[in-house]
């Protein structure tokens, strides 16, 4: 049974009305005044979603998961616009304050109008309009089509390339597996860095290149890594089960056995990276006081009880900013090293999220679900973002 759009509409617009009333109210403001902006944000919100959709999902024919999608996207949108509003007018009341300390720390250099700023800012907004918003738009068009690499037409499709992720039991082992290995390289290359971080900061003559020399593997690309890791574990001829047999331990199959193969790939991952966390957290070791750790040391703590209790929670800006830029690479950069490492098998067992794009859109020539599973990935990795910064952000510690 269909539901007319405008149905839809009124009811959200009704929901947001009572919301924004309630919480202006607890505010201190006029419940009428956010009844007002609650509906008007509650009905626009779901046509960030509706409009390019064409109400797509609230036809006569829609299948049921489709229309649920769409639900959900009405839901998004709504809850969308009203938290935006929200800020709005939380914004405008406090302009005055914000105003006062504006002009209370202006100070010789400082920009008195907004003008200026703006034009000083406008190369960079035309650029990311141009290559990154104008794109990402292009990008949720493709999602709702049906369209084949190099073919002239497209179909319209709807959400079917999205609702028919809920249905694929292979995407749903790929998101699980994309996840575990995001972790593992994350988790790895944190402590293994952070470890080697703390040995390289050590008083040892030539420290300066031993750190240089650390630090080089960051700037080979991921692709390159996968060629280097491929010579190291190719079953037949590599490196390290030549290393194995001669301490009389049996090859392993490295590439050609799914229980092994995502290790290989972590592994390869972890040594790419490693520079770079290394680097970081080598610079953090240096911003240590030592008056902290002296103290400790003259209450009686030891080594490790040095590094656990004042160290360690000191370099918490530096992990925090690590887990965030380990997690971005383990999702998207682990491509190059896959492709020339396992090219995602075997037997599918190294295809990541990223991976599989790759896979459905260019050797299987379908834009539409590739562009739809790119979304979903981008989604994915924005919402860990923002978890990370809610539950670990707030721990963080900024004193050192």
């Amino acid at each position: 049974m269909s539901v007319s759009p405008f149905v839809v509409l009124a009811l959200t617009a009704l929901a947001g009305a009572l919301i924004l009333a309630y919480v202006f109210r607890r505010g201190g403001l006029s419940t009428a005044f956010g009844a007002v902006v609650g509906a008007a944000a509650g009905f626009a919100g779901p046509l960030i979603f509706m409009l390019p959709l064409n109400f797509c999902t609230f036809g006569p024919e829609v299948k049921a998961l489709d229309a649920a999608f769409g639900l959900a996207l009405v839901a998004l949108g709504a809850a969308l616009a009203l938290a935006l509003a929200s800020w709005v007018v939380n914004l405008w009341r406090r302009r005055g304050q914000l105003q006062a300390q504006a002009v209370a720390s202006q100070h010789p250099g400082a920009f008195r109008g907004w003008l200026l700023p703006v034009l000083l800012l406008a190369p960079t907004l035309i650029i990311l309009a141009l290559f990154l918003y104008y794109p990402s738009l292009e990008t949720f068009q493709l999602s709702t089509q049906l369209v084949q690499l190099g073919a002239r037409r497209t179909a319209f499709v709807c959400v079917a390339n999205f609702t028919s992720l809920i249905t694929d039991t292979a995407y749903h082992n790929t998101v699980v597996l994309t996840m575990f290995m995001s972790v593992a390289i994350v988790v790895l290359g944190l402590v293994l860095s952070l470890g080697i971080a703390v040995m390289a900061y050590q008083p040892v003559t030539g420290a300066r290149i031993y750190r240089t020399l650390l630090i080089w593997p960051y700037a080979i690309s991921p692709a390159v890594a996968g060629v280097i890791f491929l010579l190291l574990f190719n079953p037949a001829g590599g490196i390290i089960n030549y290393m194995l047999s001669g301490l009389g331990i049996p090859s392993v199959p490295w590439l050609n056995n799914p229980t092994f193969a995502p290790w290989a790939v972590i592994i390869a991952s972890v040594w790419k990276s490693m520079g770079f966390n290394i680097l970081f957290y080598i610079a953090g070791l240096q911003n240590v006081p030592k008056d902290l750790q002296e103290a400790a040391a003259i209450d009686g703590a030891n080594a490790w009880q040095r590094f656990w209790r004042v160290v360690f929670p000191l370099l918490s800006p530096i992990t925090f900013f690590l887990i965030i830029t380990n997690m971005t690479y383990a999702f998207f950069e682990t491509f190059g090293t896959i492709d020339y490492l396992t090219r995602g098998g075997p037997l599918s067992s190294t295809t990541t999220m990223m991976y599989r794009i790759y896979q459905v859109g260019i050797q299987n020539n379908d834009l539409g679900k590739a562009a739809a599973q790119s979304i979903v990935l981008f989604v994915l990795v924005i919402g860990l973002t923002v978890m990370q910064f809610r539950s670990t952000g707030s721990r963080v510690n900024y004193g050192a």
